[in-house]
Order: C-alpha cells, then structure tokens, then sequence
C-alpha cells in the first residue's frame, strides 16, 4: 500500500480537483484508491449513506474513486460558526467546538483520529490520495499540524504541491514554500503541479527549468485551465464556475451571499441548467429585480439573518414576497423564512422572530440531525440530505402547500433538504413553477445533461488531464505502484 499528499502553494490553488482527478486516473486503471484529508475546514459537507458527515470535496473524491463515501475519507472536519470558533465533526459525528487559540495546540486528540482513519485505510486500499489544507508553508501552524506535513511526516509521504500559475507569482511560490519548510519536511517535498494554464506552454518551459534547477525537484506536469469543473467547489459558491453556464438566459436566479452560508452548493445544478443565470449578490436591489431569489445554507442561521435585515436584504425578500415574486429558502434560509426561531444551541440568543413569509416555527435542539431522505414532489422522485439543529414545525393552515419536507406559500418555498436540485426531474419542474410565478417564459432545453452526468463528465475532464498533462510514470513510481 502506498499513498500522496496534494498539497497546494495556497488556498484555492486546486488541491481538491487534483486530488479528485488523480483519484479517477487510477480508478480507470484498476486501482483500489481512497481519498483521504486528515482535517477539512469548510461548510459545505456532505451526508453519508451511513449518516456521518464529511466534506462535501472527500465525498466528490470517493466518487471519482468509484468508492462509497465514508467518515474514514475525511476523519476531521471544522464547519466555521464564527471568526474564532468553529464546531468539529469528528469520524462524522459532531465534537464540540475549537477556538482560534486553540488551534495551533489543541488537536492532539483529533490528530490521533485522523491518523488511525488514516492507518484504517492503507490497510484496505492500494493507494490513499491524500489532500491537505491551506499551504504546508503555514509554520505558524506547524506545531500540532497533522494535514499537510505533519501528516506526511508521520506516514512518509510523498508530497506533490499544486499551484495555480493564474494567480500570478507561481514559481516564486513554490520555491518559497520549500524554502520556508525545515529539512526534514523538505525531504517529503517531491515536485510540482503547475495548474490553470492557459498560453503558449513554450513560454513557461525555461522557468520550469530553472524552478527544477534550483529546488532539486522536477515539475510533474502543466495542467491546462479546465471549464466547466466547478461543480461541487468546497470554498462557499463557486461564482467564477458560473461564467459561460447562462448562454441566451432567460431566467435570473440571485442568490443572497451570507457571510456563514453551508452547503451552498445546491445552487450548483441551478447554475448547470440551460437558460438559468445564477448570480451571487448582497444587493438589496438585485434581491428585488431578479426572477427568482435562494436563501442558501448558513451555518449561522441567526447572526445571518440579522445581517440580512442590517443590509436591506430582509426587507427586499418581503417585498418580492409581497408582490408574488418567487423565493426559496433552504435549510438555514427556511429558518429566515419562518415566524419564530427559539435557538439556544447554535447563538444562544434564545427566541426571535423570523421574516415571518412561512408559518413555520423553528426550535433548535442539541442534537444534529444528519440524514438522507427520499420523497417525492409533483411526481418527481428526490433523494437529498440533511444537516441541521433547527428543527421546523408546520400548522396545516388552507394557504399552505407541502414542500418535500418543508413548506410553499404562494410565491415562498422551504425545505431541510440540500442537494434536492441534483434531481433532473424535480428541478426543473421546480424552475417551470418558480418561473411562470415570475412571469417570466423558461422551459427545460430538451436534451440538455442531467446533473449527475455533468459531475461525471467533470471526473473524467479531470482524469484526461492528469493522464494527457502529468508524467504518468513517475507519479506511479512515486505511488510505488
């Protein structure tokens, strides 16, 4: 058995998708791979079939590998509640919750788990690729560290680096990042990725030499810049993803950007629909010109909402409700909708009231619910997930539709359930409706990919890739393989 860490010169530098690719390279040639990241910070996760949840990007991964999706895949994972303070999930479960001054020191315990999950995995598995977090250059947090080189110290890793040469400055970061590193760590370190190109390839090659030169370690390959991979990004709503999707859009859908929005990537397969133009936006007058308005996820469901009605976002949202225009919350955005919310788990600010657009009564508990729920709307079957402590009560009043697991009154919409919008069918049944309330004349592309052969074809885009861009020997050799 053997494994790789990905590791990338900076946050965003495509870490995710490398990793995802790589693990879809070697599913194709018959290798038993898992994805693997120690410690994920992120509030887009994803629910497992067996309840534990993990990043949404590990659960992306394990299907490029062509494995279920399991708590193993990503043992630690951190959902940001505030600036200072995020609430652990741990092997899937929740684990109480991690101030900023305790980072650096306080993740012994956590450390332990992720590397058993870790050993758990090169026992069933030839290969584990695994992805770390950040920048393996963050000395601050070397301490303690056990995603990037810590983890790769301590299994005796190979580390390839990502970098994303769109940026600018990528060859003066990759040097940096070796030379900011101890011996021990630099050690591991053995080449470089170069990602998001896009140019004359000629152009690059002498700094590639000279990055080879200096450092001691060669360059594996120069990724292209790849459209259409942004399904299900990891950081918040993957709005660049967006461009180039809405050609001749007829429908607007805004989006309300919360500072804490979770699981935004529902909006994903809206963006992925011909004619549908999704846009991010914390502009009251967005908000109240656009077709069809989300309130997405948040994982701080209360200070958001204030933060809605401090921007002139809440009076914007009761205003289209006023004039039949259609919004749709989900999850934490279905709590915004509701008359009252008593939550004295989440901000323990206890009982306030809602936008009041919905009936629904909000009470949060302590404990998470994390499911997968199946049902049906309008004939259209829907498998989704859920994660949240708000728990929703619904009177049954005449003016007061049933939503999957939710709730409609005339032009709003709110349901628990994320991932709904995966489903081709109910989808667009779903945007036809919201439409028409908009008066605006959308139908389905006849034709057009579901969603679920969009994220396929993105797999396999990213599989090309590795196999057309990267030295596929040497990255065997180093897998020992």
């Amino acid at each position: 058995m053997s494994g790789v860490l990905v590791a990338g010169t900076t946050s965003d530098a495509g870490k995710s998708l490398v990793a995802a690719g790589l693990c879809r390279w070697l599913a194709r040639e018959g290798v038993r791979v898992a994805p693997f990241k120690a410690q994920n910070m992120s509030n887009n996760s994803m629910v497992c079939a067996d309840g534990a949840e993990i990043g949404r990007a590990q659960w992306l991964q394990a299907r490029a590998a062509g494995v279920e999706p399991e708590a193993a895949f990503n043992p630690v994972l951190l959902k940001p509640g505030s600036d200072r303070r995020s609430h652990i999930v741990a092997m899937g479960k929740p684990f109480g919750v991690l101030d900023a001054g305790e980072y650096a020191t306080g993740r012994r315990v956590l450390a332990k788990l992720a590397f058993d999950a870790y050993r758990e995995l090169e026992r069933r598995f030839d290969v584990v690729v695994c992805e770390g977090a950040g920048s393996p250059a963050e000395v601050n947090l070397r301490d303690g560290d056990y995603v990037n080189m810590g983890l790769a110290r301590e299994f005796g890793l190979p580390v390839l680096v990502v970098g994303d040469i769109d940026r600018g400055g990528v060859l003066a970061a990759m040097y940096g990042t070796l030379a900011l590193l101890d011996h021990e760590d630099q050690e591991l370190i053995a080449g470089w990725v170069v990602n998001k190109f896009r140019g004359d390839l000629a152009l690059l090659r002498p700094g590639l030499g000279t990055l080879t030169e200096r450092t001691g370690r060669p360059v594996f390959g120069v990724l292209p810049w790849l459209d259409g991979v942004w399904i299900d990004s990891e950081d918040a709503l993957a709005a660049a993803g967006w461009a180039g999707t809405a050609t001749g859009a007829t429908l607007k859908v805004a989006v309300v950007r919360f500072p804490r929005a979770s699981n935004a990537t529902d909006v994903d397969a809206l963006a992925a629909e011909p004619g549908v133009a999704v846009s991010l936006t914390a502009d009251p007058d967005v908000v109240a010109t656009s077709d069809v308005v989300v309130l997405p996820g948040s994982r701080a469901t209360v200070s958001d909402l204030r933060w809605l009605a401090e921007r002139g976002l809440a009076d914007a949202v009761k205003t289209r409700a006023v004039e039949g225009k259609p919004v749709l919350g989900v999850c934490g955005g279905y709590q915004m909708l509701a008359t009252r919310i008593a939550d004295d788990v989440e901000s323990e600010v206890g009982t306030i009231d809602g936008l009041g657009l919905l009936p629904s009564t909000v009470d949060f508990t302590a404990e998470k619910v994390l499911a997968t729920p199946e049902g049906r709307w309008r004939g259209h079957a829907v498998r989704a997930y859920e994660i949240h402590h708000g728990r929703a009560t619904v009177p049954e009043t005449p003016d007061v539709e049933p939503f999957l697991d939710g709730c409609r009154r005339g032009p709003v919409w709110g349901t628990m359930w994320h991932g709904a919008f995966d489903n081709d069918g109910f989808r667009r049944a779903w945007l036809t409706e919201a439409a028409a309330q908009a008066g605006i004349e959308w139908t389905p592309r006849a034709g057009a990919p579901g969603f679920a052969e969009l994220r396929e074809r993105m797999l396999d885009s990213l599989a090309d890739a590795i196999e057309q861009h990267l030295d596929g020997e040497a990255l065997r050799r180093l897998m020992k393989l």
